[in-house]
């Protein structure tokens, strides 16, 4: 569902009083409205993203990925502007459910990198 980009169906997977912190950008959105407006920013920004699991693991009501995700800059993102270049990032994400749903994820991963990629920062 991620990589057909579809923020109706990504957002069946997460209860509606879910929070979603990415650490390197700074945010916590609170919410189903909040996330989809967060999701619908980066999918016009880099419309063809995708993700690659790479490693899952749960216990009880914790669970913890890795995953990548690779896309091209084609769109205005946080002010930046567009800049036609691809990346590709590892990111690792702490999740809590509830009754099978994503109730909180926390994202990390490295801002510099995804900056680098994009020729915003050397």
């Amino acid at each position: 569902m991620w990589d057909s980009r579809d923020v109706e169906k990504i957002l069946t997977q997460y209860t509606d009083d879910c929070v979603w912190e990415d650490l390197a950008l700074g945010r916590v959105l609170s919410g189903k409205d909040e996330i989809r407006s967060f999701l619908n920013e980066w999918f016009t920004a880099f419309p063809d993203t995708t993700i690659e699991g790479k490693f899952f693991f749960a216990s009880g009501s914790h669970g913890c990925s890795e995953w990548v995700m690779s896309g091209t800059h084609s769109g205005t993102f946080l002010d930046l502007p567009a800049t036609g270049k691809s990346f590709s990032l590892r990111v690792a994400s702490v999740i809590e459910l509830s009754e099978g749903k994503v109730k909180r994820v926390t994202d990390y991963y490295d801002m510099t990198i995804l900056l680098k990629q994009l020729k915003i920062s050397e």
